[in-house]
């Protein structure tokens, strides 16, 4: 198995929306507000109709849970999910409380695995792979992502 870049993309994020403390830990809802991915295959936008219900643990990691839509430059629209990491470093919850530098790709453990769904003929390809992202938390604040197409050797 190798990796094949599929995309870069940026989300941006509005502030959480604190559900607090039960059963499985910090619930949170960070939404969507916009954005832009791009690669080889795919360009175009991110969608506002999406968001985050991160969970966080105290043992210093968020659980991921992402939904989101994706719109291309020729008009398809691709539904993506995803579950993955983020541990809770002091950059990236500096990041997330107003601060203005990025953390880069492998300064934390930001790990996904993205799916994705289309009915759209032209993209049909996309609803047949399995992908992993790696991420990081930029000021704004926002999300960027690298992601990888897994494909056989």
């Amino acid at each position: 198995m190798r990796l094949e870049k599929l995309m870069t993309y940026h989300a941006d994020l509005k502030a959480p929306q604190p559900v607090g403390e039960g059963p499985f830990g910090n619930r949170m809802i960070v939404e969507v507000t916009g954005g832009w991915f791009e690669g080889p295959k795919l360009k175009g936008t991110f969608l506002s109709c999406g968001g985050d219900w991160l969970l966080a643990h105290p043992d210093g990691y968020g659980r991921l849970d992402v939904r989101g839509t994706l719109q291309t430059e020729d008009g398809a629209h691709i539904y993506m999910q995803y579950n993955g990491v983020l541990q809770l470093t002091d950059g990236v919850m500096a990041v997330l409380g107003g601060g203005d530098a990025p953390t880069q790709y492998g300064d934390q453990n930001f790990f996904t695995a993205p799916r994705f769904e289309t009915g759209d003929e032209r993209y049909q390809w996309i609803n047949q792979i399995q992908c992993v992202s790696e991420g990081r938390v930029v000021p704004g604040p926002g999300v960027e992502y690298h992601v990888y197409q897994c494909v056989n050797d």
